[in-house]
C-alpha cells in the first residue's frame, strides 16, 4: 500500500494569518522534500481559488516539487477538471513528468468549492456536463498524440498534436469521487483508478460504492488489478494519541466551521470530533501504531486499498509540526503499515 500526504497549501497557520505566502509556498516544497526523503510514495497538491489556500496553480508547485525530489510521485489533489483546460492540463502535468522522470500524476475531479466558475467564466449549471466533457477529452489526449474530437464547451480539435508527451504511457490518471453512485460507476466503466475522499462518517460505509466500481469495472472487461483504490482522509501523527488530537482540533474546528457557516453545517465540538477519531470513523488522528492500525482497519472494511493519503494542513498547523508528522508517517506509519498487510 502507497501511503502519502495531500496538502491545499492553508495561506495561514494557527498563530498568524499575515505569515508571508512566500515563506509558506517554501515551506510546503521542504515539506514535499522531507516526505520523498523519508520514504512516503506520494505528495498531492489540491486546488482552490479561495483567499485561504495557495493553491490556485498546484502544478506549478508540484513542478518546484520535481526538481528537489528523487523518488516521491507527484499529483493533484483534485485537479478541478469542470472548470479546467483539458489541453492545458495534460501539458502542464507531462511537464510536471518531463521534470521528475516519470512520477507525475493526476488526480481529476470536480471538486467542492464553485468559485472557479464565474473566476473563469462558465456556468455552474454546466457543472456535471463539462466535467464529463472534459474527461473525455483528456482522456482522449493522454491516448493520442494529434486529437480529433469535438464538444459541446470548447471548439473542437481536428488532428492538431498537444506537446508535450510524458515519459509514463499512459501518464495515470485517477478519478476523485465524493459520495455519488454516478461518479464511482463511472471510474469503473472507464477502468481509472479512483480516489475516494472521506473525510467525515464511518470509513466501512463507503463499502457498497466501492463495491459498485469494481462491479461496474469488471461489467466493462476492466481487470481488478487495474481498478485500485485510494482513500483521502483527515488525519495527523503525533508522538502520542493526545497529543495529535489536541494539535489537530482547534485549527480543524475552526476551518470546518467557517466552511459550514457557508454551507449550513452545524458548529464542530470537541465531542463530534473525538467520535470521528474512534476505530471507525474517517479521522486518522493518533500515534503511528494506532494510525497504523486504523489504516489497515479501514482498507480491510473497503476490501483493499492501494493508497492512503493525509490530508494534515486543514488544521491549519504551523511548519515544525508537519515536518515532524510527515517523518512520523515515513518513519513509523508507512512501515507498520506494510509490515501489517505482509502478515496478512
Amino acid at each position: 500500500m502507497q501511503i502519502g500526504i495531500d496538502s491545499f497549501a492553508a495561506a495561514h497557520d494557527d498563530t498568524s494569518r499575515a505569515i508571508s505566502a512566500s515563506v509558506r509556498l517554501r515551506n510546503l516544497i521542504e515539506q514535499i522534500e522531507s516526505a520523498d526523503q523519508v520514504g512516503l510514495d506520494v505528495f498531492g497538491i489540491g486546488e482552490h481559488h479561495r483567499e485561504e489556500f495557495l493553491d490556485s496553480a498546484p502544478a506549478v508547485i508540484l513542478a518546484a516539487a520535481a526538481v528537489r525530489t528523487s523518488r516521491i510521485r507527484l499529483t493533484s489533489a483534485v485537479t478541478v477538471l469542470s472548470s479546467a483546460d483539458p489541453v492545458r492540463v495534460f501539458q502542464s502535468f507531462a511537464t510536471i513528468d518531463l521534470l521528475s522522470q516519470g512520477r507525475a500524476e493526476i488526480v481529476a475531479g470536480r471538486g467542492s468549492f464553485i468559485e472557479s466558475f464565474p473566476l473563469f467564466g462558465l456556468r455552474l449549471e454546466d457543472y456535471d456536463s463539462l466535467f464529463a466533457e472534459n474527461l473525455e477529452l483528456l482522456l482522449k489526449i493522454r491516448d493520442n498524440e494529434k486529437v480529433h474530437w469535438s464538444g459541446k464547451h470548447r471548439a473542437p480539435l481536428t488532428g492538431q498534436g498537444v506537446y508535450p508527451r510524458p515519459v509514463q504511457n499512459p501518464l495515470p490518471i485517477w478519478l476523485g469521487v465524493g459520495g455519488t453512485p454516478q461518479s464511482f460507476a463511472r471510474a469503473g466503466v472507464l477502468g481509472l483508478p479512483l480516489m475516494v475522499a472521506i473525510i467525515g462518517g464511518e470509513t466501512r460505509r463507503f463499502r457498497p460504492l466501492v463495491d459498485l466500481y469494481r462491479e461496474a469495472g469488471a461489467r466493462a472487461g476492466h481487470p481488478p488489478d487495474r481498478l485500485k483504490v485510494g482513500v483521502h482522509s483527515l488525519g495527523y501523527v503525533a508522538a502520542t494519541t493526545q497529543q495529535a488530537a489536541d494539535e489537530f482540533f482547534p485549527g480543524y474546528a475552526r476551518a470546518v466551521t467557517d466552511i459550514g457557516k457557508e454551507r449550513g453545517w452545524p458548529p464542530v465540538t470537541r465531542a463530534a470530533f473525538d467520535a470521528q477519531r474512534g476505530p471507525y470513523g474517517a479521522l486518522l488522528i493518533g500515534d503511528p501504531d494506532e494510525v497504523a492500525e486504523k489504516i489497515v482497519r479501514h482498507s480491510e472494511a473497503l476490501g483493499g486499498v492501494s493508497r492512503f493519503t493525509f490530508q494534515m494542513n486543514a488544521s491549519s498547523l504551523p511548519h515544525a509540526k508537519l515536518m515532524q508528522a510527515i517523518e512520523l508517517l515515513g518513519t513509523r506509519v508507512a512501515p507498520a503499515v506494510r509490515k501489517a498487510l505482509a502478515e496478512k
